[in-house]
């Protein structure tokens, strides 16, 4: 399995925005498909945002249009941008590796995580 390290989350005011990154071990990274889902205090962990290995992207609707995820593969980091940040986006936020079926994205190794809360 790939081994995912997070990074970039902390507390932000709403409207505020955070970078998260996520960076994984092994050599051919540019072949993977990679993911970010979170999971609420109470909830089930859901997607947030996939980006395939020639960068095509999906965001879940809650998301769409204040998060972009994107990748440098040089650096084998994704990464996922969040600007407009609501209290609702308070999470732990995971990075995982995954691949397609029926193209639908299932995670397949993931991160430890890292905790994103957005509050006044």
């Amino acid at each position: 399995q790939v081994r995912l390290v997070e990074s970039g989350g902390g507390l932000v005011q709403p409207g505020g925005s955070l970078r998260l990154s996520c960076t994984a071990s092994g050599s051919i990274f540019s072949i993977y498909h990679m993911g970010w889902y979170r999971q609420a205090p109470g909830k089930q962990r859901e997607v947030v945002a996939t980006i395939t290995n020639n960068g095509s992207t999906n965001y879940a609707d809650s998301v769409k249009g204040r998060f972009t995820i994107s990748r440098d593969n040089t650096k084998k980091t994704v990464y996922l941008q969040m600007n407009s940040l609501k209290p609702e986006d308070t999470a732990v936020y995971y990075c995982n590796e995954g691949g397609y079926y029926s193209r639908t994205y299932y995670p397949v190794s993931w991160g430890q995580g890292t905790q994103v809360t957005v509050s006044s």
